[in-house]
């Protein structure tokens, strides 16, 4: 099972008894939630409608049985089907366009009827809803009726992540917010005349070089003044991306930043650079930017190429990079609960996370031409310096960069569970991985066979999932990936190392666990 993708067939198409079979039988997931539905549409069925509307899309199915004492998923579940469809379709339009939910995203397709014989289920697609709709939610209160979707079901959505899809909301983005009481007294000085100097030179002549810097940061959004309030002071973006480092940690207690270079990786020695809290800088976003991108672009190849009698190092491998960075700031959503702008580098490969979820659908972001970032003031402040192409062009740019190599596809990973997003960018050959594919590893032997994994429980197939997608997993992450409480999620672990499933890495204060080869 992979997390990153949209797994489900293609929407508002019917399928037939053997389709939804296999749906069914892969078990409850983050994507199927089947229910008995006897007599009257279930109550639930509208939880599960706001859970699968603000994650990432699932099937409702009515008319299965759920027998929670099977480990076999055909005995597990049984098709038991129910006795009038289409009343109880009639009634789930009626109520789905009443005031039970305060938005249908469905259309007429996605609600039909699936006959096995005499059998008849009741099937309801639910597709993401747009970012502009989210949070989609039961009742009257946001805070009280959203949902969301993990591998143990649908749950209440926190305050803080309904708080996030309300802010998604916006076209303008989320970095222009003014900060009460943050002033110019906020701004590191060295920083903002490093920014200037930069943007002097590529702008020479420009009517915002005499101002001072007040008024220029007004002209970028970094500083505004309501004028139905008059409460002014330093916006979201100035204080992010210009600030002292005190300032913005006592603002952004939440967000850390985080660089580490992983290409000579051992047992003992996890990164052999690494750039984040430490005290010897100013952790604001442009410093932070600054001191990264030449360690990211240090080791790219640079032919030796002339316009004319100046020699270009500039390559579509460096700007594509350089891309990935600035979206990772532009889409970040700083005012989570919690988050971490991560950069990695590897000998063969670039992660990029930053905190949120995506506000378009993948294959939007790869098409390109539609660009929705949280931060539209930061995406300006980049750009006028040089970072950072036309809005929606972005991504384009950075898959071209890869395609041109040969290069697989880049890699876009949501992380619903987690609230974060990352980005993989492998400088692997597509004809290598090809290969790899038909060669058997070593560690086979080792594996947890698929007999083996059929007898996993529940929660230990989905932890073990993770832990083949993600090549690791923690307790915390445990907890959040299961929506259990700490103590339960270290006893699975220990029950699976125990198995054999997994074996743990690290000392207690950096305690992991990863498969076991």
């Amino acid at each position: 099972m992979r997390y990153i993708e949209y797994s489900l067939m293609e929407e508002g198409v019917a399928m037939n008894i053997q389709e939804l079979k296999s749906l069914i039988y892969q078990g409850e997931k983050v994507d199927i939630e089947c229910k008995k539905a006897d007599g009257n549409v279930p109550k639930s069925v509208y939880e599960s409608y706001s859970a699968f509307a603000n994650t990432k899309g699932g099937y409702i199915i009515l008319g299965v049985i759920e027998d929670k004492t099977k480990t076999v998923l055909e005995e597990r579940f049984i098709i038991r089907g129910i006795k009038n469809p289409e009343a109880q379709k009639e009634d789930f339009w009626n109520t789905i366009n009443g005031n039970k939910v305060n938005v249908n995203v469905l259309k007429d397709e996605d609600v039909f009827v699936v006959e096995d014989g005499d059998i008849k289920l009741l099937v309801i697609h639910v597709p993401r809803a747009d970012f502009n709709m989210r949070p989609v939610y039961v009742g009257e209160n946001p805070y009280k009726g959203t949902y969301k979707r993990n591998h143990d079901g649908d749950y209440h959505a926190t305050e803080h992540e309904t708080r996030s899809m309300i802010r998604d909301q916006s076209l303008e983005g989320n970095d222009g917010t003014i900060l009460e009481h943050y002033t110019m007294a906020d701004i590191d000085k060295e920083t903002l005349r490093k920014y200037r100097q930069i943007f002097e030179i590529r702008n020479d002549g420009h009517v915002w070089n005499p101002l001072d810097d007040k008024a220029f940061l007004e002209q970028l959004g970094g500083y505004n003044r309501d004028r139905r309030t008059c409460v002014e002071g330093l916006t979201v973006a100035g204080l992010l991306m210009f600030g002292t480092g005190r300032a913005i940690r006592e603002r952004f207690s939440n967000i850390f930043m985080d660089y580490r270079e992983e290409s000579k990786v051992t047992i003992d020695v996890r990164w052999n650079d690494r750039i984040t809290y430490d005290g010897t800088w100013e952790n604001n976003l442009f410093n932070f930017f600054s001191k990264v991108t030449p360690k990211l672009t240090e080791d790219l190849p640079k032919p030796f190429k002339l316009e004319g009698i100046q020699r270009i190092d500039e390559t579509p491998l460096h700007k594509a990079v350089r891309e990935a960075f600035v979206n990772l700031i532009i889409h970040a959503d700083y005012l989570m609960d919690a988050g971490t702008l991560k950069v990695i580098k590897k000998n063969k490969s670039f992660e990029f996370t930053n905190p949120g979820i995506l506000k378009l659908p993948i294959e939007d972001i790869f098409r390109g031409g539609n660009s929705k970032p949280r931060n539209s003031h930061m995406q300006t402040m980049l750009r006028m310096v040089g970072f950072g192409d036309n809005a929606g062009s972005g991504f384009p740019t950075i898959v071209a960069a890869w395609d041109a190599e040969g290069w697989v596809k880049p890699e876009l990973i949501e992380d619903t569970i987690l609230n974060q997003v990352t980005l993989k960018l492998d400088m692997v050959k597509v004809e290598s991985v090809e290969e790899q594919a038909t060669v058997v590893p070593k560690s086979a032997e080792k594996m947890p066979k698929s007999a083996e994994v059929e007898y996993m429980t529940e929660q230990e197939k989905i932890i073990f999932e993770y832990v083949r997608e993600q090549n690791m997993i923690t307790t915390a992450i445990a907890c959040k990936l299961l929506n259990i409480k700490e103590r339960r999620a270290r006893k699975i672990l220990s029950e699976m190392c125990n198995k054999n499933y997994l074996k743990k890495k690290g000392a207690t204060s950096n305690l992991r666990y990863i498969e076991m080869m």
